[in-house]
């Protein structure tokens, strides 16, 4: 089934390439010298001068470039009131939830589990709050679910404004992703480790993360 939710998105090739692979280095690069105005993603790597926006980042990795593009993460009232209800309530197997909330991992069903995991890891990845489901997530997840088009270009795109925005420390996301793209605009890359040799090591093949100092 989830298989199925993963070619309804048009992303089964992607993320079934085992021939991807990631360079720590030029990630952490790329998103020292990011900026990200009206959509548009710029950076230097290794001398090469990246720029991108979600048409172009759909073409490079050969998924749709269409479908939900709201970044939800900061005003959540975007999705309405009901919506944010009704979403609690389908995740969390509690009907007559009374108030919007996260939902913990332990509370929902073994494919909204996964659904879960492949959101977190994938489409807005990140190290922390990974036994909980905020209203992101579970918007996120009700689109796969229901195998209605996520813009996972564009949502690739505000996470990484995110990510390169903040003052805090930050996982680094979409590092197998993001190498596809340096290779795209002929950055050389210091060392390139393929997904094969992370799965072998027990790493998920799906992305990357590391800490800037």
């Amino acid at each position: 089934m989830f298989l199925h939710k993963l070619r309804a998105q048009g992303w089964f090739e992607l993320i079934t390439n085992t021939q991807l692979g990631c360079s720590v280095p030029e990630l952490v690069e790329f998103y020292a010298n990011c900026t990200v105005i009206e959509g548009e993603v710029t950076s230097m790597v290794n001398g090469e001068q990246l720029r991108f926006d979600s048409k172009t980042l759909g073409e490079i990795l050969g998924i749709p470039y269409t479908g939900f593009d709201v970044y939800v993460q900061e005003d959540k009232t975007v999705l309405g009131a009901a919506r944010l209800l009704e979403l609690p309530r389908k995740f969390s197997q509690q009907p007559n939830l009374q108030t919007p909330q996260s939902v913990k991992k332990g509370d929902m069903t073994s494919l909204h589990q996964l659904i879960f995991w492949f959101i977190i890891k994938n489409v807005i990845p990140r190290a922390q709050g990974q036994n909980l489901a905020d209203a992101m997530d579970q918007c996120l997840m009700d689109l796969m679910d229901k195998k209605e088009q996520i813009n996972l270009p564009a949502i690739m795109i505000r996470h990484i404004a995110r990510i390169a925005n903040t003052s805090k420390e930050h996982d680094l996301g979409y590092g197998f992703f993001l190498t596809s793209v340096f290779e795209h605009f002929g950055v050389t890359l210091q060392k390139r480790v393929g997904a094969q040799l992370l799965i072998k090591s027990g790493v998920t093949p799906f992305g990357v993360w590391v800490y800037l100092d």
